[in-house]
């Protein structure tokens, strides 16, 4: 105990120190050094990129694409970029601020005080510029238009409040305290109030325990930006185009329980660090439920005829997203069956 006061003692005063001196600032760092370590350099941590930080654009000096008449460049010269849209007569070139996403971006464009969303995109699979997700059906006439699909109020903070910290405040947009990516005040509400009693010594001050929510609260926690059950259903987004909206695939699959935490997102996945890709990393996931034991005390919990290992590759499907240039997992865990139809 005494050696616990003392190493408190001493990390309040270090503590202190530095907010006095201005020389550092207290971080969540301080006490959970390793998931601040890694969570940076997860794809949440780059769900936005700004300008002289983006190596996608770096490693890809000058891209092209063109549809009908109209020429789209994306091109990067000392850490700044510009999307140019031309008809072959007249261009409009607009700086590159704000790049959604970690692999595939897409690009948030403000042009003459209104947002765009970019009509194309970078796209990692075929190293190259395709039509952005969705806007297939748009079809431009003038060259304002080409730029891209212009964004509602609420389309601009939806896209800021996925991407970035710190972006939308009181339902507002507010740049000027944005933060790149997601950091950890994003998901721990009140972290900020948190460090700030720490630097006065008050340790009573903590964000609410994420772990302790139920499966069906973790799912709609992480749904307000991955899509929620309700979300997708309400919106009526059906095919296999909402095999991107993980918590709601999970939810139809008919193994979910909402109480059971063996079938939660952070069961499988934690959030500090990068996604792992390999489908026998999962395979304990599985059989935490899919086990001879586990099996023997639920009967519906049954145990895999074919296999026990690399589960995930056969009961979690890879789709193509279709026009999206990339392949998701299917989060609805299942039986497949060869050529059946796409359940939603």
């Amino acid at each position: 105990m005494r050696i616990c006061r003392v190493l408190l003692v001493s990390l309040l005063s270090c503590i202190c120190m530095s907010a006095e001196r201005g020389q550092e600032t207290v971080t969540c760092a301080r006490c959970h050094q390793k998931q601040a370590s890694t969570q940076p350099g997860t794809q949440m941590g780059h769900a936005m990129q700004v300008p002289g930080d983006n190596d996608t654009l770096r490693a890809h000096p000058e891209l092209t694409f063109r549809r009908e008449q109209y020429t789209y460049t994306v091109k990067t010269q000392n850490g700044q970029t510009q999307y140019i849209v031309s008809d072959g007569t007249h261009s409009i070139s607009i700086p590159v601020v704000w790049s959604m996403g970690a692999q595939a971006q897409t690009w948030l464009l403000d042009h003459n005080g209104r947002m765009y969303e970019s009509l194309v995109s970078y796209y990692p699979s075929i190293e190259g510029l395709a039509l952005t997700v969705g806007d297939d059906r748009l079809e431009p006439k003038t060259l304002e238009e080409a730029i891209g699909r212009p964004l509602l109020e609420e389309g601009v903070t939806t896209c800021f409040g996925c991407h970035a910290s710190n972006a939308v405040i009181g339902h507002k947009l507010n740049l000027t305290s944005l933060k790149p990516g997601l950091t950890c005040e994003h998901c721990h509400v009140d972290a900020g109030a948190h460090l700030a009693s720490i630097a006065q010594g008050d340790w009573t001050v903590f964000p609410p325990e994420l772990k302790d929510l139920s499966s069906e609260d973790i799912s709609n926690f992480c749904g307000q930006c991955h899509r929620t059950w309700e979300l997708v259903v309400r919106a009526g987004w059906r095919g296999t185009s909402n095999v991107r909206f993980q918590p709601y695939r999970l939810a139809i699959s008919k193994c979910f329980d909402g109480a059971d935490p063996r079938i939660s997102c952070i069961a499988c996945h934690d959030p500090h660090q990068k996604v792992v890709r390999g489908a026998s990393f999962y395979d304990s996931k599985c059989l935490a439920c899919h086990s001879p034991a586990m099996s023997a005390a639920a009967p519906h919990a049954k145990v895999c005829s074919v296999a026990k290992v690399n589960c995930a590759s056969c009961h979690m499907p890879k789709v193509p997203f279709p026009g999206g240039h990339f392949v998701f997992t299917d989060h609805d865990i299942r039986i497949v069956k060869p050529n059946e139809p796409y359940p939603y």
